[in-house]
């Protein structure tokens, strides 16, 4: 996916550096890599030493498809996240979800016995993959390898579990039009890659036991528990009640070992309390982006089958279970500049994003966001990203308002700030003061 402003990337990131004093650099640079993807020459992935590599734990989160990846010799092993620093401007060690992309102009290659960042044959920083944890290549009883069934992110951080890999929002008068959770289970398939559809608990169980007993540094936190909606039934269960189990075996088995968050349906107040009572301790009823018209277009199930209005009365309605702190909702930063549906300018974009900041804020609950990634399987396609200067301006609006109410830094993510932050998929974590 060629980006319109290749050749005058580099002066484009140096202005912004300029422009934005109160932004870390590191943020900006964040938010460019997550936004343009990166290429790995082939030398860059044939690295002695071991590192985690790419698990597509939910979405394809790149911005070309798994054939055309093949054909650029990109398919091999790429790192799950990078970590990238540079001590002559003062950059802080930075960790940045991997997301796959032939025509980036950020290039990461080999140098001498190191990986460096480069972008118009500039050097920009060394790098660093994801450290390979001491369980990831364990295979369960069932043959299926730990890393299909519970994968880490965020450096180690977070145990993340997607219990349904597909979506019962089906095709294009459901489907979410920025999501291919059901398309990149169809392409994994296809290339004969190992893709679970639904996990067995026994199997997440035995993973999560090999990862308590070997993770002495309990350097992994907490556990995000995830799926596709189900707006029927699935093994017989509503949504709630399926999730439901999941949450329950992990409480009986490891009590508070790990933190537990959920990235569920937006439920109602009665279904909330189940998931609290079973040991739910995180709720992000995901509210996808602000504004009646954007969410119709851009959610057609979730508005057929639950409704905007409903489902912002329901994170509402949340809060008074898990209390306010504890309900974080994400939206995807820059669906609303998606074509045809968004906007033409980016102010017009952070406008309707302030008021959804602002209304959540005021109600003392505290949105978080993931950088949108055009993925070319899904209804929005390949398109070129949103430009970098309304992802800067986002990080400055969405810290100034959470400044604004004085709300507490999100629980369940980590340290926050420059240097510290490890949520990978947006940098909304790295510019918390």
């Amino acid at each position: 996916m060629p980006l319109q402003s290749d050749l005058n990337i580099l002066q484009q990131l140096e202005a912004l550096f300029l422009s934005y004093p109160d932004i870390p650099q590191e943020a900006i640079l964040k938010q460019d890599l997550l936004r343009c993807g990166l290429y790995f020459e082939k030398e860059a992935l044939s690295l002695s030493e071991a590192y985690k590599p790419k698990d597509y734990f939910i979405f394809s989160f790149d911005l070309a498809t798994l054939s055309d990846l093949e054909k650029q010799g990109q398919t091999n092993k790429p790192p799950e996240e990078i970590r990238f620093f540079n001590q002559e401007r003062d950059w802080l060690p930075t960790i940045v979800s991997v997301r796959l992309n032939p025509d980036s102009p950020y290039i990461v290659k080999k140098q001498g016995d190191k990986v460096i960042l480069t972008c118009q044959n500039e050097i920009l920083a060394t790098i660093e993959y994801h450290p390979n944890p001491p369980f990831h290549s364990h295979v369960l009883s069932s043959k299926k390898k730990l890393s299909e069934i519970a994968p880490v992110l965020e450096w180690g951080y977070l145990i993340y579990i997607t219990a349904f890999r597909l979506c019962q929002y089906w095709g294009e008068k459901e489907e979410c039009r920025f999501c291919d959770i059901n398309a990149n289970y169809r392409q994994q398939k296809n290339m004969g890659r190992p893709y679970t559809g639904i996990k067995s608990i026994a199997d997440i169980i035995e993973a999560l036991e090999h990862i308590n007993k070997t993770d002495t540094t309990e350097q992994t936190k907490a556990i995000t528990l995830t799926g596709g909606s189900i707006t029927d039934h699935l093994q017989g269960k509503k949504e709630v009640d399926f999730y439901l189990e999941y949450i329950q075996a992990i409480k009986e088995n490891f009590q508070d070992r790990w933190i537990i968050k959920g990235v569920l349906e937006a439920f109602t107040k009665e279904d909330c309390q189940k998931l609290a009572d079973a040991g739910m301790e995180i709720y992000h009823p995901n509210y996808e982006v602000w504004g009646e018209s954007l969410f119709s277009q851009l959610c057609p199930g979730k508005t057929k089958l639950i409704g905007y209005q409903n489902w912002i009365n329901r994170i509402l309605d949340s809060a008074k279970i898990f209390g306010s702190d504890k309900v974080i909702p994400n939206f995807v930063a820059g669906i609303e500049l998606a074509k045809p549906y968004g906007f033409s300018h980016i102010d017009d974009a952070l406008k309707i994003t302030q008021e959804g900041l602002d209304f959540f804020m005021s109600h003392k609950i505290l949105p978080r966001f993931t950088t949108w990634c055009p993925e070319p399987l899904s209804f929005l396609g390949k398109q070129t990203p949103p430009p970098l200067e309304y992802y800067v301006k986002l990080l400055r609006l969405w810290r100034n308002t959470k400044e604004k109410y004085n709300l507490p830094h999100p629980q369940g993510y980590g340290n926050p700030g420059r240097g510290n932050a490890v949520f990978s998929v947006s940098a909304f974590m790295d510019v918390i003061r």
